[in-house]
């Protein structure tokens, strides 16, 4: 054990740590502090409360939500630190409440998410996987035509890590790119600024890379839909959120856009549902995206990095809510030797 005394609670399944967490993230973690590994199912409710008392940090996977009575009932947690970007199934304003400090990882995952987009396109485009299907099943594949890429325009609606990894990989392949985003960015040659409006009208390929807030929940919707060109194939690798499935398979139903690939959905652990996933008009794949070694090893090693800041006493950049960790600041009262945090 370090110094510092710490003790984390690892929230990862065993299968969830081989896969999202690794052992170097591991080692890099447990030289901070004594790891308390979660050995059965999916920690939640009262088995979450019960797994976390006499630890000072919860590590949490994407699948462990921390609603406020774990805040409530652990008097001792001094902080969260979420392995993932999003923190919407944490109650960071009863985190805040108790003095919890609540932190995220970094976005490492965007080249491995935009090489995923990049693969589905291309699936869709050319029908790899269906071919390889029949083939597996003994059966000869349907030739039909296929699509060429070079040429054709890819619309990114969220322009974040994701979204510019995705722009950069698709004019490498010669695409033209439009892009939908509140946030300004400088043009570039091939990829341009454009409003939903016109980018649902004139792309062939449309990948939802939005980040999910009031506005952008469902909008992915009938009208979106109808809106696009109808040998048009919409890609969601962003959240379910976004997209009326209901929606979604009536536009496929009716003709009004050719194809959708989706690696999230509504389905658990943000899977796309079962009634999508398995219409022939449909590519799927179950929440991979950020499913490599890079992607995952970085995400952890900077959740370790983080705890280590913590340790020597400072706040470590990604914190969510650094001016409401009381609690941390009054465990480093008491423990000098860590240091002061600093913002």
């Amino acid at each position: 054990m370090s110094p510092s005394g710490l003790r984390f609670l690892l929230t990862h399944t065993e299968e969830a740590r081989a896969l999202q967490f690794g052992a170097r993230a591991l080692a890099a973690l447990s030289e901070h502090g004594e790891v308390v590994l979660n050995q059965g199912a999916v920690l939640r409710g009262r088995a979450l409360v019960d797994a976390a008392q006499g630890c000072d940090l919860i590590v949490a996977d994407r699948r462990t939500a921390l609603p406020a009575e774990v805040f409530r009932e652990t008097p001792g947690l001094l902080a969260v630190l979420r392995c993932a970007v999003d923190i919407r199934n944490i109650d960071v304003a009863a985190a805040s409440e108790a003095g919890v400090l609540v932190t995220r990882a970094i976005p490492c995952f965007a080249v491995s998410v935009a090489e995923l987009a990049l693969g589905l396109m291309l699936d869709t485009a050319r029908g790899i996987s269906r071919a390889a299907v029949a083939y597996a099943a003994g059966d000869a594949p349907q030739i039909s035509m296929g699509r060429q890429l070079r040429g054709e325009t890819l619309g990114i609606v969220g322009y974040g890590a994701i979204g510019r990894e995705l722009a950069t990989m698709a004019r490498g392949l010669g695409m033209q790119v439009l892009v939908t985003t509140p946030e300004r960015f400088a043009p570039q040659e091939g990829i341009t600024p454009a409003p939903l409006e016109v980018l649902l009208a004139q792309s062939g390929f449309v990948a939802c890379l939005a980040s999910v807030t009031p506005e952008t929940t469902g909008m992915f919707g009938a009208e979106a839909f109808a809106a696009m060109r109808r040998d048009a194939v919409f890609l969601n690798l962003a959240r379910a959120e976004l997209v009326d499935e209901a929606a979604l398979a009536q536009a496929l139903d009716k003709g009004e856009i050719a194809g959708a690939a989706l690696d999230v959905g509504s389905a658990p652990d943000q899977r796309p549902p079962p009634v999508l996933a398995a219409r022939p008009d449909v590519v799927a794949t179950p929440h991979v995206g950020g499913q490599t070694p890079e992607a995952i090893e970085g995400q952890a090693l900077h959740v370790a990095r983080q705890v280590a800041a913590l340790a020597a006493g400072q706040m470590p950049p990604d914190a969510v809510n650094p001016e409401d960790a009381q609690r941390l600041r009054r465990w480093f009262e008491r423990h000098p030797a860590a240091g002061s945090p600093r913002a």
